[in-house]
């Protein structure tokens, strides 16, 4: 298929810049992000790329995903003649939020066990009379009561 070579410089620099494309399996449709550029040219293009491992292809529910590979970097530099220094998007590492240390317990305050705060929540709100919610639910905890006659018929 013949691609205008402005068209693929636009695919080369939108993957250089974003280091990811991806692409509704639509040829009749434009491109999402490419807007003057039909589809069908940015998923032939994308496959000329993954048959020379510049890319990474990911086919999913009607969508392509292509990923840039190490090659493919030094590849579009050179096909674009950009300096070493620019990578892509995906090659940056994220800006993350600065880390909030814990706060520090009092010294006098010990930690509470597993034990502790099931035993504080059962036992209700301060202020409360203070008696076991419910201590007697669960297995064990009752008396068995058996009603025969129940299934199979009564006892002759």
């Amino acid at each position: 298929m013949f691609i205008p070579k402005a068209n693929r410089v636009a695919i080369y620099e939108s993957l250089c810049k974003e280091g990811i494309m991806l692409a509704e399996k639509d040829f009749k449709v434009q491109h999402e992000q490419l807007k003057s550029i039909p589809n069908v040219q940015v998923i032939k293009t994308m496959q000329s790329l993954t048959s020379r491992g510049i890319v990474k292809e990911q086919y999913n529910w009607r969508h392509y995903y292509w990923c840039v590979t190490n090659e493919g970097v030094d590849f579009l530099r050179q096909y674009l003649h950009l300096p070493p220094e620019v990578v892509p998007a995906t090659f940056m590492p994220r800006a993350r939020a600065p880390h909030t240390r814990p706060r520090a317990r009092s010294s006098d305050a010990k930690p509470r066990g597993e034990d502790e705060d099931r035993a504080a929540y059962r036992h209700g709100p301060p202020g409360a009379n203070n008696t076991d919610k419910k201590g007697d639910i669960g297995p064990g905890s009752g008396q068995f009561h058996f009603r025969g006659g129940f299934g199979r018929g009564k006892p002759a």
